[in-house]
Protein backbone atom coordinates (compact mmCIF):
# COMPACT_ATOMS: atom_id res chain seq x y z
CA UNK A 1 0.00 0.00 0.00
CA UNK A 2 2.28 2.53 -1.30
CA UNK A 3 -0.16 6.14 -0.67
CA UNK A 4 2.05 8.39 1.43
CA UNK A 5 4.82 7.24 2.82
CA UNK A 6 8.26 8.67 4.56
CA UNK A 7 11.31 7.21 4.70
CA UNK A 8 12.07 7.40 8.36
CA UNK A 9 9.40 8.09 10.43
CA UNK A 10 11.22 9.32 13.35
CA UNK A 11 11.70 12.87 11.25
CA UNK A 12 8.30 13.36 12.03
CA UNK A 13 5.97 15.00 14.87
CA UNK A 14 4.73 12.89 17.51
CA UNK A 15 1.72 11.56 19.10
CA UNK A 16 1.53 12.37 22.81
CA UNK A 17 2.17 8.87 25.50
CA UNK A 18 -1.16 8.82 27.16
CA UNK A 19 -1.47 8.86 31.09
CA UNK A 20 -3.92 5.71 31.07
CA UNK A 21 -4.86 6.43 34.91
CA UNK A 22 -6.08 9.98 32.81
CA UNK A 23 -7.58 8.43 29.70
CA UNK A 24 -10.58 6.99 28.99
CA UNK A 25 -9.93 4.29 25.92
CA UNK A 26 -13.24 3.59 23.93
CA UNK A 27 -14.41 -0.07 24.46
CA UNK A 28 -15.84 -1.93 21.21
CA UNK A 29 -19.44 -1.88 21.00
CA UNK A 30 -19.26 -3.95 17.66
CA UNK A 31 -17.31 -6.05 14.79
CA UNK A 32 -18.76 -6.75 11.76
CA UNK A 33 -17.41 -8.13 8.66
CA UNK A 34 -17.94 -6.47 4.76
CA UNK A 35 -19.94 -8.43 2.49
CA UNK A 36 -17.80 -8.66 -0.91
CA UNK A 37 -20.04 -7.44 -4.00
CA UNK A 38 -19.55 -5.29 -7.50
CA UNK A 39 -20.38 -1.93 -8.19
CA UNK A 40 -20.51 0.18 -11.32
CA UNK A 41 -19.44 -1.32 -14.44
CA UNK A 42 -18.26 -4.53 -12.21
CA UNK A 43 -15.30 -3.54 -10.29
CA UNK A 44 -15.00 -5.81 -6.70
CA UNK A 45 -15.47 -4.07 -3.51
CA UNK A 46 -16.30 -4.43 -0.05
CA UNK A 47 -19.29 -3.02 1.62
CA UNK A 48 -17.92 -1.96 5.48
CA UNK A 49 -21.07 -0.39 6.95
CA UNK A 50 -23.45 -3.33 5.95
CA UNK A 51 -25.29 -4.32 8.76
CA UNK A 52 -24.29 -1.21 10.96
CA UNK A 53 -26.75 0.72 12.49
CA UNK A 54 -27.22 4.16 10.79
CA UNK A 55 -27.23 6.11 14.58
CA UNK A 56 -23.81 4.39 15.36
CA UNK A 57 -22.32 5.92 11.88
CA UNK A 58 -24.24 9.60 11.57
CA UNK A 59 -22.66 11.64 10.23
CA UNK A 60 -21.25 9.01 7.64
CA UNK A 61 -23.78 6.91 5.02
CA UNK A 62 -21.65 4.18 3.38
CA UNK A 63 -18.34 3.08 2.85
CA UNK A 64 -16.74 0.72 -0.02
CA UNK A 65 -13.59 -0.62 -0.39
CA UNK A 66 -13.00 -0.47 -3.71
CA UNK A 67 -10.38 -3.64 -4.92
CA UNK A 68 -7.93 -4.58 -3.92
CA UNK A 69 -7.62 -5.92 -7.01
CA UNK A 70 -4.49 -6.27 -9.62
CA UNK A 71 -6.39 -5.87 -13.25
CA UNK A 72 -5.37 -7.89 -16.54
CA UNK A 73 -4.77 -5.61 -19.58
CA UNK A 74 -8.51 -4.14 -20.65
CA UNK A 75 -9.98 -5.12 -17.26
CA UNK A 76 -10.01 -2.43 -15.05
CA UNK A 77 -13.60 -0.76 -14.52
CA UNK A 78 -15.02 2.38 -13.52
CA UNK A 79 -18.63 3.65 -13.20
CA UNK A 80 -21.17 4.72 -15.59
CA UNK A 81 -22.41 8.21 -15.71
CA UNK A 82 -24.51 8.47 -12.50
CA UNK A 83 -26.26 11.58 -10.20
CA UNK A 84 -25.93 12.49 -6.62
CA UNK A 85 -27.59 14.87 -4.26
CA UNK A 86 -27.75 16.34 -0.65
CA UNK A 87 -24.09 14.82 0.63
CA UNK A 88 -20.18 14.26 -0.16
CA UNK A 89 -18.78 11.45 -1.67
CA UNK A 90 -14.72 11.13 -0.38
CA UNK A 91 -12.64 9.02 -2.62
CA UNK A 92 -9.35 7.59 -1.38
CA UNK A 93 -7.02 6.04 -3.52
CA UNK A 94 -4.56 3.82 -2.36
CA UNK A 95 -2.66 2.32 -5.21
CA UNK A 96 -4.10 3.23 -9.20
CA UNK A 97 -5.16 6.00 -11.22
CA UNK A 98 -8.97 7.13 -11.17
CA UNK A 99 -10.24 10.14 -13.29
CA UNK A 100 -13.16 11.95 -12.18
CA UNK A 101 -15.44 14.43 -13.95
CA UNK A 102 -19.07 15.99 -13.58
CA UNK A 103 -21.52 17.89 -15.46
CA UNK A 104 -20.62 20.87 -14.00
CA UNK A 105 -17.51 21.22 -15.54
CA UNK A 106 -15.07 19.79 -12.56
CA UNK A 107 -12.58 17.14 -12.87
CA UNK A 108 -8.95 15.41 -12.48
CA UNK A 109 -7.29 12.41 -11.85
CA UNK A 110 -6.41 11.35 -8.41
CA UNK A 111 -3.38 8.53 -7.82
CA UNK A 112 -1.46 6.64 -5.02
CA UNK A 113 -2.46 8.64 -1.26
CA UNK A 114 -4.80 11.35 -3.25
CA UNK A 115 -8.59 12.51 -2.42
CA UNK A 116 -10.97 13.59 -4.12
CA UNK A 117 -13.62 15.28 -2.09
CA UNK A 118 -16.82 15.70 -3.65
CA UNK A 119 -19.86 18.00 -2.25
CA UNK A 120 -23.02 17.46 -4.36
CA UNK A 121 -25.14 19.20 -2.58
CA UNK A 122 -28.01 20.42 -4.64
CA UNK A 123 -26.95 17.71 -7.27
CA UNK A 124 -24.82 16.57 -10.41
CA UNK A 125 -24.18 14.23 -12.79
CA UNK A 126 -20.54 12.30 -12.02
CA UNK A 127 -18.46 8.95 -13.49
CA UNK A 128 -15.24 8.14 -12.13
CA UNK A 129 -13.22 5.61 -14.61
CA UNK A 130 -9.67 4.13 -15.07
CA UNK A 131 -7.35 6.48 -17.74
CA UNK A 132 -7.33 4.43 -21.08
CA UNK A 133 -3.71 3.53 -20.84
CA UNK A 134 -4.78 1.91 -17.21
CA UNK A 135 -7.18 0.04 -18.96
CA UNK A 136 -4.78 -1.28 -21.87
CA UNK A 137 -2.09 -1.89 -19.61
CA UNK A 138 -3.82 -3.10 -16.26
CA UNK A 139 -2.26 -3.25 -13.16
CA UNK A 140 -3.04 -2.62 -9.23
CA UNK A 141 -6.36 -0.60 -8.02
CA UNK A 142 -7.24 0.02 -4.58
CA UNK A 143 -9.25 2.90 -2.59
CA UNK A 144 -12.00 3.33 -0.52
CA UNK A 145 -15.56 6.11 -1.23
CA UNK A 146 -16.62 6.79 2.00
CA UNK A 147 -20.27 8.91 1.95
CA UNK A 148 -20.53 11.71 4.49
CA UNK A 149 -24.14 12.93 5.24
CA UNK A 150 -24.57 16.90 4.86
CA UNK A 151 -27.28 18.59 7.41
CA UNK A 152 -30.61 19.61 6.47
CA UNK A 153 -29.27 23.37 6.10
CA UNK A 154 -27.12 22.51 3.49
CA UNK A 155 -28.43 20.22 1.29
CA UNK A 156 -29.03 21.81 -1.52
CA UNK A 157 -25.97 24.04 -1.05
CA UNK A 158 -23.99 24.24 -4.37
CA UNK A 159 -21.45 21.49 -5.70
CA UNK A 160 -17.83 22.18 -5.47
CA UNK A 161 -14.52 20.17 -5.25
CA UNK A 162 -11.80 19.53 -3.19
CA UNK A 163 -8.68 18.17 -4.86
CA UNK A 164 -6.50 16.61 -2.23
CA UNK A 165 -3.19 15.46 -3.42
CA UNK A 166 -1.63 13.21 -1.03
CA UNK A 167 1.27 14.67 0.20
CA UNK A 168 -0.62 17.29 1.34
CA UNK A 169 -1.57 15.41 4.01
CA UNK A 170 -0.63 15.95 7.67
CA UNK A 171 1.45 12.95 8.65
CA UNK A 172 2.20 11.63 12.34
CA UNK A 173 4.12 8.94 14.25
CA UNK A 174 3.53 7.42 17.70
CA UNK A 175 5.83 7.82 20.47
CA UNK A 176 7.95 4.65 19.32
CA UNK A 177 7.90 4.85 15.44
CA UNK A 178 5.73 2.36 15.72
CA UNK A 179 3.19 3.69 12.84
CA UNK A 180 2.43 6.34 10.19
CA UNK A 181 -0.88 8.43 10.77
CA UNK A 182 -1.70 10.12 7.63
CA UNK A 183 -4.76 12.82 8.69
CA UNK A 184 -6.82 13.68 5.76
CA UNK A 185 -9.59 16.33 7.16
CA UNK A 186 -10.01 17.07 10.49
CA UNK A 187 -7.47 16.99 13.36
CA UNK A 188 -5.55 14.43 15.34
CA UNK A 189 -3.79 16.40 18.47
CA UNK A 190 -4.02 19.81 16.81
CA UNK A 191 -2.57 18.42 13.31
CA UNK A 192 -4.98 18.91 10.78
CA UNK A 193 -5.38 17.70 8.00
CA UNK A 194 -6.21 19.42 4.54
CA UNK A 195 -9.33 18.54 3.93
CA UNK A 196 -12.54 21.12 4.41
CA UNK A 197 -15.78 19.87 6.17
CA UNK A 198 -19.33 20.89 6.45
CA UNK A 199 -19.64 19.58 9.78
CA UNK A 200 -16.79 18.38 12.58
CA UNK A 201 -15.34 15.12 11.29
CA UNK A 202 -11.74 13.32 10.85
CA UNK A 203 -10.64 10.68 8.90
CA UNK A 204 -6.96 9.33 8.96
CA UNK A 205 -5.11 6.03 7.21
CA UNK A 206 -2.98 4.68 9.45
CA UNK A 207 -0.10 2.05 8.98
CA UNK A 208 0.63 -0.02 12.03
CA UNK A 209 4.20 -1.64 12.13
CA UNK A 210 3.89 -5.68 13.02
CA UNK A 211 3.65 -5.78 16.78
CA UNK A 212 3.36 -1.93 17.70
CA UNK A 213 0.49 -0.61 19.63
CA UNK A 214 -1.21 3.14 19.10
CA UNK A 215 -2.83 5.03 21.75
CA UNK A 216 -4.90 7.71 19.63
CA UNK A 217 -6.48 10.43 20.69
CA UNK A 218 -10.16 10.82 19.80
CA UNK A 219 -12.37 13.58 20.42
CA UNK A 220 -14.87 12.68 22.91
CA UNK A 221 -18.09 14.06 21.09
CA UNK A 222 -17.04 12.59 17.82
CA UNK A 223 -18.30 8.88 17.24
CA UNK A 224 -15.41 6.24 16.06
CA UNK A 225 -15.55 3.97 13.57
CA UNK A 226 -11.55 1.95 12.66
CA UNK A 227 -11.94 -0.25 9.13
CA UNK A 228 -9.05 -2.73 8.01
CA UNK A 229 -7.98 -2.06 4.82
CA UNK A 230 -5.33 -5.21 5.44
CA UNK A 231 -3.22 -6.89 7.77
CA UNK A 232 -4.59 -8.42 11.14
CA UNK A 233 -4.16 -6.80 14.80
CA UNK A 234 -6.36 -6.09 17.84
CA UNK A 235 -8.76 -3.37 19.53
CA UNK A 236 -9.74 -1.64 22.17
CA UNK A 237 -8.61 -2.69 25.58
CA UNK A 238 -9.55 -6.15 25.84
CA UNK A 239 -8.09 -7.04 22.52
CA UNK A 240 -10.40 -8.12 19.86
CA UNK A 241 -9.29 -9.39 16.86
CA UNK A 242 -10.36 -7.58 13.26
CA UNK A 243 -8.54 -8.60 10.12
CA UNK A 244 -9.09 -7.47 6.86
CA UNK A 245 -12.52 -5.85 5.73
CA UNK A 246 -13.86 -5.47 9.75
CA UNK A 247 -15.32 -2.44 11.07
CA UNK A 248 -15.00 -1.43 14.69
CA UNK A 249 -17.75 0.87 15.90
CA UNK A 250 -16.39 2.12 19.18
CA UNK A 251 -18.08 3.27 22.35
CA UNK A 252 -17.79 6.70 24.45
CA UNK A 253 -14.03 7.92 25.77
CA UNK A 254 -11.28 9.54 24.39
CA UNK A 255 -8.96 7.80 23.30
CA UNK A 256 -8.05 4.29 20.49
CA UNK A 257 -6.20 1.77 21.16
CA UNK A 258 -5.11 -0.38 17.88
CA UNK A 259 -2.39 -3.14 18.12
CA UNK A 260 -0.87 -4.93 15.16
CA UNK A 261 -0.21 -8.83 15.13
CA UNK A 262 3.37 -9.68 15.21
CA UNK A 263 3.21 -11.86 12.23
CA UNK A 264 1.25 -10.42 9.27
CA UNK A 265 1.68 -12.15 6.06
CA UNK A 266 3.42 -11.26 2.73
CA UNK A 267 0.71 -9.56 0.98
CA UNK A 268 0.10 -7.59 3.99
CA UNK A 269 3.52 -6.76 5.94
CA UNK A 270 1.87 -4.06 8.20
CA UNK A 271 -1.74 -3.32 9.68
CA UNK A 272 -3.44 -0.65 7.68
CA UNK A 273 -6.56 1.12 8.53
CA UNK A 274 -8.74 3.61 7.95
CA UNK A 275 -10.43 5.55 10.63
CA UNK A 276 -13.45 7.74 10.82
CA UNK A 277 -15.41 10.24 13.31
CA UNK A 278 -17.59 13.12 13.58
CA UNK A 279 -20.01 14.86 15.39
CA UNK A 280 -23.09 13.15 14.78
CA UNK A 281 -26.20 15.55 12.72
CA UNK A 282 -28.95 13.73 14.51
CA UNK A 283 -31.14 14.35 11.70
CA UNK A 284 -33.38 12.39 10.26
CA UNK A 285 -31.78 10.19 7.01
CA UNK A 286 -33.73 9.27 4.31
CA UNK A 287 -31.56 7.41 1.27
CA UNK A 288 -32.04 5.57 -1.66
CA UNK A 289 -29.43 4.73 -4.24
CA UNK A 290 -27.29 8.09 -5.07
CA UNK A 291 -29.43 10.14 -2.86
CA UNK A 292 -29.32 11.26 0.84
CA UNK A 293 -32.18 13.61 1.50
CA UNK A 294 -33.91 14.31 5.39
CA UNK A 295 -37.64 12.98 4.05
CA UNK A 296 -39.44 10.36 1.57
CA UNK A 297 -40.91 13.65 -0.15
CA UNK A 298 -37.15 15.50 -0.86
CA UNK A 299 -36.25 11.75 -2.48
CA UNK A 300 -39.32 11.66 -4.57
CA UNK A 301 -37.87 15.39 -6.28
CA UNK A 302 -34.44 14.54 -6.53
CA UNK A 303 -35.36 11.62 -9.13
CA UNK A 304 -38.25 14.04 -10.50
CA UNK A 305 -35.41 16.43 -11.03
CA UNK A 306 -32.95 14.06 -12.25
CA UNK A 307 -35.33 12.62 -14.66
CA UNK A 308 -36.11 16.00 -15.82
CA UNK A 309 -32.49 17.15 -16.14
CA UNK A 310 -31.74 19.35 -13.66
CA UNK A 311 -29.18 17.89 -12.00
CA UNK A 312 -27.45 18.54 -15.24
CA UNK A 313 -26.28 16.50 -18.42
CA UNK A 314 -23.57 14.71 -19.62
CA UNK A 315 -20.40 17.03 -21.63
CA UNK A 316 -19.76 16.16 -24.87
CA UNK A 317 -16.10 15.77 -24.01
CA UNK A 318 -13.71 16.00 -21.30
CA UNK A 319 -13.43 19.19 -19.22
CA UNK A 320 -9.75 20.73 -18.37
CA UNK A 321 -8.28 19.28 -15.13
CA UNK A 322 -8.82 21.20 -12.33
CA UNK A 323 -5.00 22.40 -11.97
CA UNK A 324 -4.30 23.01 -15.88
CA UNK A 325 -3.19 19.62 -16.95
CA UNK A 326 -5.15 20.05 -20.43
CA UNK A 327 -7.79 18.05 -22.32
CA UNK A 328 -7.87 14.56 -20.95
CA UNK A 329 -8.57 11.70 -24.11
Amino acid sequence: MPAVTVEDVLVLPRLPRLDPAATTFRPVRSLTTAPSGFEGEGFPVRRAFAGVAMTDLDPFIHLDQMGEVDYAPGEPKGTPWHPHRGFETVTYIIDGIFDHQDSNGGGGTITNGDTQWMTAGSGLLHIEAPPEHLVASGGLFHGLQLWVNLPRVQKMSPPRYQDIRGKESALLTTPDGGALVRVIAGEIDGHAGPGTTHTPITIAHLTVQPGAEVDLPWRPDFNALVYVLGGRGTVGLDKRPMHTGQLAVHGPGDALRITADLQQDAHTPALDLYIMGGEPIREPVAHYGPFVMNTRAELVKAFEDYQAGRLGVIPASRVPHSAGEGDRP
